[in-house]
């Protein structure tokens, strides 16, 4: 499987710029994730990487091969990259049997009848659709419907999968289903995939890296757990997480490289980072997420209930501090009384320090001043 490397991509239409020097590298079988709100250049990337679009400036590179070059004026054929595409609505023949529909680009391909018929068969058998294969397209439910275009988009074994909000025209219990399947699938084919979404629940559980991208800029290239748990700023820290994460306002007086005293929610805490601390005394943001304020009767900070929201498995509780209000969440059903009052603490070793300019400064634990 190829690696795909983009140098200093810019994608400008008229005085809008798309993509603005995005640099990346994706691995050998990697299953990346470009993420990010609508409009931040997450599509326009995997078209200008799948040949689909034309960069202004830069360089697209896949498996040490130089697909797109504006210096030396190369620019190769979505058809000649190797690559397949996977696209939102799926775009099956409907008047051809589910294995017309993946034999079809086969034979565009001039293969020979026996390697046909012999691939249609592995990727019926790998996409469990076997029992499908006469059925016409209008037969299938969207789940199966994704299968079929899935298995297509295989057959002519590709170097790099691109996928486009594949599963958006799913309801929510098949869009876990097929979550599921994807990476499972991602593991028995060994194939790249680039994957566009804008719902981070999907780059989270599916990703081995996640793009996050905002108007254009690269915000932060790293595995899901890390984006989560250590974001490289403060809209990363807003974008991944449900609920999303805490920030607290306060006051930071460094007392070390790795400590400092913090001010905030009324109460004074020391700040013992995992690194140095990068940003002056002052104003500060503290982010904390809800799994990081755990509530008990032990707990050192005091506040109201705001709203309690059980799920089941979990419960959101809203939290009122002044004039702040925290979301805290607990595994198992629980509930408590609208403004009744309420003991939490901050744990944990992931508490992040936010300089004004938004950066992440810091990681590290709090403990209340004295104790």
């Amino acid at each position: 499987m190829p690696e795909i490397v983009l140098k200093n991509i810019t994608k400008k239409w008229g005085g809008f710029t798309a993509v603005e020097n995005l640099n990346l590298t994706i691995e050998d079988g990697a299953f990346i994730t470009l993420l990010g709100p609508s409009g931040c250049g997450k599509t326009t990337t995997l078209r200008m990487i799948a040949g689909l679009e034309t960069p202004t400036t830069g360089e697209i590179l896949i498996d040490g091969k130089t697909v797109f070059s504006s210096d030396k004026g190369i620019n190769i054929s979505a058809a000649k990259r190797d690559v397949g595409f996977l696209f939102q609505n799926y775009a099956l023949w409907p008047h051809m049997t589910v294995y017309q529909n993946i034999a079809f680009g086969l034979e565009t391909l001039k293969w020979k009848k026996p390697d046909i018929e012999k691939r249609v068969a592995q990727m019926l058998e790998t996409m469990q659709i076997k029992q499908f294969a006469q059925r016409y397209p209008a037969e299938l439910s969207g789940g199966q419907q994704q299968r079929v275009a899935i298995a297509r988009t295989l057959a002519p074994k590709p170097k790099v999968l691109f996928m486009d909000e594949p599963l958006s025209n799913l309801d929510a219990k098949l869009r876990g289903e097929m979550r599921t399947e994807l990476k499972r699938l991602h593991i028995d084919t060994g194939s790249t995939f680039v994957y566009v979404t804008h719902d981070q629940l999907e780059a989270m559980t599916m990703a081995t890296k996640i793009c996050l991208m905002k108007d254009g800029v690269l915000q932060q290239y790293d595995a899901p757990l890390d984006v989560y748990a250590l974001p490289a700023n403060r809209f990363v820290a807003d974008f991944v997480g449900n609920p999303t994460m805490n920030f607290i306002s306060g006051k930071i007086k460094l007392t070390g490289e790795k400590t400092a005293e913090l001010e905030a929610l009324g109460h004074s805490f020391v700040f013992h980072a995992n690194e140095e601390i990068k940003m002056q005394n002052g104003d500060v943001t503290i982010g904390v997420r809800p799994e990081s304020l755990p509530i008990s009767k032990k707990g050192d900070i005091s506040g109201t209930t705001y709203s309690t929201l059980p799920a089941g498995m979990e419960t959101t509780v809203r939290i009122k501090v002044a004039d702040t209000i925290l979301s805290s969440v607990m595994f198992g059903s629980l509930d408590y009384k609208v403004d009744s009052e309420i003991h939490f603490s901050i744990t944990g070793d992931r508490i992040l320090l936010f300089s004004q300019e938004g950066n992440r400064a810091a990681s590290g634990s709090v403990e209340k001043k004295g104790e």
